[in-house]
């Protein structure tokens, strides 16, 4: 009985972690014929920043309500969220209601994906906890190939609506597995104190981030008054956050995570590694079809290694970890996306299409190889009752770092352009600073502990739990 459950549970998570992870690449498809529809071509961007400023934001919020509050209310409340923002952005009328529609569904992804793995976190061992995130993670990959070509074929044959609407009868399917699988907390819980000043700050500082780091990325320049307001105005509200913080009864970010070693390592390896990754990836595409010529089908045909080979380590890598520790697996890993860029960096016009299959399927073996062990490295060296801040704060790093590189990157890329360089120069210097990025990514590796990973968990989280997963 206990493990039809635990099955249910996971399916349920699984389920809204494809959700929500769909959700960053399916709108693209359908964003023309919803310019067609609504106009507002001048803001579309916004339904693509909104939904990410969001999730971005809530991250850690999310992950630390589910420690004050349990899982299983905190992840029912977003996923309600979630589903009202897909029901309200298909009944969109204008541009503008569509961006607000989509920062409400941002909302509430912001807690899917985080919480999901932190429930995986609370109902296994470590053996097993290490095989479920790496399936998690190949969950999290295939979504990232199936959104796209969903968007496409609902917008061609059905509405760009269902885009959203077709998250309402799985969303339905996975409330009903979560709401009954889950049970309570067993341990009493006193009246949490909220941290509401910490909250607003971290709120204001982050989005002030992103604000900045995104205009950035648009102008190709980091001068602007535009790009230089907000990124001072949060380094002022995130200092205020941090004096906050060490103060609060029940911070909303307990710093005191930062003490931990392997947490640290998370964080560093975590956003380096989607600075690097999640910035130059998304240049690839403009690459192979601006220079080298290449269909847009053929340029996603061109991505599906760098899928295939994330999903495959992810799930090879999480049980390799068991055998021979954290450290080497990762710094394996970094190895590999490193010289993955090596190999973009050589990219000209002479690309063919074998060859550049070839450089990124090594690219996604080195993030299939980092990204999991390291989630499953901190959820076994956390105490149970951080550990919903503890994973929220290793994906919010990931995340982060993925929007600053793009936006690093896309600055780049302009200024090149604007200087009169050829398209394919000044990609180049894209994939040069994905390399020198990679480059620190491995040197942080070596922050993460050598051993056992038996050897470095918790002793709470070694086992099976009895009765966790409230």
């Amino acid at each position: 009985m206990e493990e039809t459950r635990k099955r249910r549970a996971l399916f349920g998570v699984m389920l809204t972690i494809f959700l929500a992870a769909m959700e960053s690449t399916v709108v693209a498809t359908a964003m023309p014929t919803v310019v067609e529809s609504l106009g507002g071509i001048h803001i579309y961007s916004w339904v693509f920043s909104g939904f990410l400023l969001t999730s971005t934001v809530t991250m850690p919020l999310w992950g630390r309500l589910s420690d004050l509050f349990g899982r299983r209310p905190t992840y029912l409340t977003g996923l309600v969220i979630f589903l009202a923002g897909s029901a309200l952005s298909g009944l969109a009328d204008s541009m503008a209601q569509l961006i607000a529609f989509r920062m409400v569904q941002g909302l509430g992804a912001g807690s899917l994906i985080t919480i999901g793995m932190t429930i995986v976190g609370d109902l296994f061992g470590l053996e097993r906890r290490a095989k479920m995130q790496g399936y998690i993670s190949g969950v999290w990959g295939v979504s990232s190939f199936v959104g796209p070509l969903l968007g496409g074929f609902l917008t061609d044959h059905v509405s760009w609506r269902w885009v959203f609407y077709i998250n309402l009868p799985f969303g339905a399917i996975a409330m009903a597995l979560i709401g009954g699988a889950l049970g309570e907390e067993g341990r009493a819980r006193r009246r949490p104190v909220i941290d509401y000043a910490g909250l607003a700050l971290f709120t204001a500082g982050v989005s002030a981030v992103l604000l900045g780091v995104v205009e950035a990325g648009r102008a190709g320049t980091w001068s602007g008054p535009d790009v230089l307001v907000p990124l001072v105005g949060a380094l002022l509200l995130l200092a205020a956050f941090v004096a906050v913080e060490r103060r609060a009864i029940e911070p909303i970010v307990p710093l005191r995570l930062f003490a931990n070693r392997i947490v640290l390592a998370a964080a560093a390896t975590g956003f380096l590694a989607g600075m690097a990754m999640f910035g130059a990836i998304s240049f690839v595409p403009l690459f192979l079809q601006s220079v080298t010529g290449t269909s847009a089908t053929g340029a996603g045909f061109v991505l599906m290694p760098f899928i295939l080979g994330w999903v495959a380590m992810s799930i090879t890598s999480a049980r390799l970890v068991l055998r021979i520790g954290y450290r080497s697996v990762v710094t394996a890993g970094m190895v590999f996306l490193t010289g993955g860029f090596v190999l973009l960096t050589r990219w000209g016009v002479s690309l063919t299409q074998g060859a550049a299959m070839r450089d990124v399927l090594l690219a996604g073996v080195g993030m299939g190889m980092t990204m999991v062990p390291m989630l499953i490295a901190v959820q076994s060296a956390v105490p149970r009752a951080d550990l919903g801040a503890a994973t929220s704060v290793t994906q919010f790093f990931r995340t982060v770092g993925g929007t600053i590189g793009l936006s690093v990157m896309g600055a780049v890329m302009a200024q090149r352009l604007q200087a009169g360089s050829p398209l394919a120069d000044a990609l180049h210097g894209v994939f040069v600073v994905g390399f020198v990025v990679c480059l620190a990514a491995l040197g942080s590796a070596f922050l993460v502990p050598g051993g056992r990973a038996r050897d470095l968990a918790r002793a709470e989280m070694r086992g099976e739990p009895t009765g966790a997963g409230g």
